[in-house]
Order: C-alpha cells, then sequence, then structure tokens
C-alpha cells in the first residue's frame, strides 16, 4: 500500500501543481472565461490515463501465463525507465516548470479555446500515463486485493489537498526537500520495480537462473510475517531471490541513488531557495503567481 501511496502522492502531486499553475494563471490574468476549458482537457487526460491503467490490466488477465509473465515484465522495465527519468527530470524542472507553463498558456490563449483544451490535457496526460503503468508495475502481484488502489487513491487525494492549500498560500511547503525525498524513495521503489522484471523473465523462461538462490533469510524474514510483507510491498525485498535478481536490484539501486545526491551535495541551498521563490514569492509587477 505505502509504494502505490508513494507513487499516487508523487505523481499526483505533480500534476495538481501544474494544473494550478494553469488555474492561477488564468485567475491573475481576468481570464476565468477559460477555466471550463482548462478544466475540459484535465478530465480528458484523467480519462486517458484511467483507460490506459485498466487496458493493461485487461491484457495482463487474458494472456497466458508464460506470455503474462512476459507482459508484465516488459511493462515494469518501462515504469523503471518511467520512474527514473521522472525523479531527475522533476529535479531540474521544479525550478522552471512555472515560467515554461505560463508562456505556453499564454500562446494557447491567443490561439483561441482549443488550444487552451489541447495544452492542458498535454500537460496533465504524462502524469497521468506515468502513474498508471508505476502502478500497474508496483501492484503486480495483488490484482485481486484493493489495497493498492486504496493506496494510489490516498496518495492521489493528499496530493490535491496539498495541492489546494500552496494555491491557497495555506500550506507552505519546501519543495525542493519533498521531491529529494520522494525521489529517493522512488528510486529503492524502481529497484524493486526491476527485481520484479527480471523474476517475470525468469518466469517466462527468457532469463535462467530461477532457482538459483542469492541467499535464503526466511528465518529472519518469515513470509507470514508483517514486515515481511511491508518490504515485499514497498521495494520488493523477498527472502529467497535469485542471483540475477539481487543484482539487478543493487546495479540499478546504487548507482542511480548516487547520481541522484551528487548534486544536492553541491549546491542544495540555491536549489531549495529557487524553487521556495518559483512556489511561494510573490511575482513582480504585472506578472502572475505561480499557485
Amino acid at each position: 500500500m505505502f509504494a502505490s501511496y508513494l507513487i499516487g502522492l508523487r505523481e499526483g502531486l505533480e500534476a495538481a501543481l501544474v494544473v494550478s499553475i494553469l488555474v492561477a494563471f488564468l485567475v491573475k490574468s481576468d481570464r476565468r472565461d477559460r477555466l471550463p476549458h482548462v478544466w475540459l482537457g484535465v478530465g480528458a487526460a484523467v480519462a486517458l490515463s484511467v483507460a490506459f491503467g485498466a487496458l493493461l490490466t485487461f491484457t495482463a488477465a487474458h494472456l497466458e501465463y508464460a506470455h503474462q509473465e512476459l507482459f508484465e515484465a516488459v511493462t515494469s522495465l518501462l515504469a523503471t525507465g518511467f520512474v527514473t527519468w521522472m525523479i531527475f527530470w522533476m529535479r531540474g524542472a521544479s525550478r522552471r516548470i512555472s515560467r515554461e507553463l505560463r508562456e505556453k498558456l499564454g500562446e494557447a490563449l491567443a490561439l483561441g479555446s482549443v488550444a487552451v483544451v489541447v495544452m492542458a490535457f498535454l500537460a496533465v496526460v504524462r502524469e497521468g500515463l506515468e502513474t498508471a503503468l508505476l502502478f500497474f508495475a508496483s501492484a503486480q502481484g495483488a490484482v485481486t486485493s484493493p489495497i493498492p488502489l486504496l493506496g494510489i487513491s490516498l496518495g492521489v487525494l493528499t496530493s490535491i489537498v496539498l495541492a489546494w492549500g500552496i494555491y491557497a498560500s495555506a500550506i507552505r511547503i519546501n519543495l525542493s526537500v519533498f521531491f529529494t525525498w520522494t525521489g529517493l524513495l522512488l528510486v529503492l521503489v524502481a529497484a524493486g520495480i526491476l527485481k520484479y522484471a527480471v523474476h517475470d523473465f525468469q518466469e517466462a523462461g527468457v532469463l535462467p537462473g530461477l532457482n538459483v538462490h542469492a541467499f535464503d533469510i526466511s528465518g529472519v524474514l518469515p513470509p507470514d510475517a508483517w514486515y515481511a510483507a511491508l518490504l515485499e510491498g514497498m521495494f520488493n525485498i523477498t527472502a529467497q531471490p535469485s542471483v540475477l535478481e539481487v543484482v539487478a536490484w543493487a546495479g540499478y539501486a546504487v548507482p542511480v541513488l548516487v547520481l541522484f545526491l551528487l548534486p544536492s551535495r553541491t549546491r542544495p541551498a540555491a536549489s531549495a531557495e529557487r524553487v521556495r521563490d518559483t512556489a511561494a514569492t510573490p511575482p513582480a509587477t504585472g506578472e502572475t503567481t505561480t499557485f
């Protein structure tokens, strides 16, 4: 549930902040008449994302066992790539996303209502499709349980509340710190998803070594223990992983964590200050607020 909640919170907050920027721009520009077009684009993006998630689930459920394992392995690889790109992209984009969105929306307003709908749709649909793919990959093995769906729903709901609080200036959070910590956790989630992909490839017969275990810590991590279920659900840490699974997990987690943390040690204060300025500081005369 926590892994799904984290995905919903992180992706939901990114999408919700994007919508907040668009709404704030229109409100401060006295263009409230364009707000329905923004919501139409957002609604279309959400609908497409839900449909994409349903398509993934339907496809996986109607495949033979070997093909199902292969399908889930490929989607897990895609999800790992997306989450890696997402955490590194947001680390840099959080400093400039507000300005770029306002510029694009200004251009769309000049073109007409259809352009506003399309612009809002494109701004949100990427987050929605990523959320659907990541949720599908992280919830594998629990398709009959409502817990992953509950987790991602709570995460999205929390993100909406946070975004509204920021928009209404009722909440002040350091977005740089938020995206850093969630990024760290998502690296571990992505490592677990990659490990799951390797396991599925082994189940499908594409990779060897399914029964060649790296270690067995069942005595320390019994399958029926609550903490074992917690670690497996969050980061896919299991008591009897294969050698290839451990190699994949460590081969991804270690270098990505190093690369992710390295820039934070060089200019953390400057980056955090720029994000706070973008998120919370009122603009100069003639400009609009971010949230």
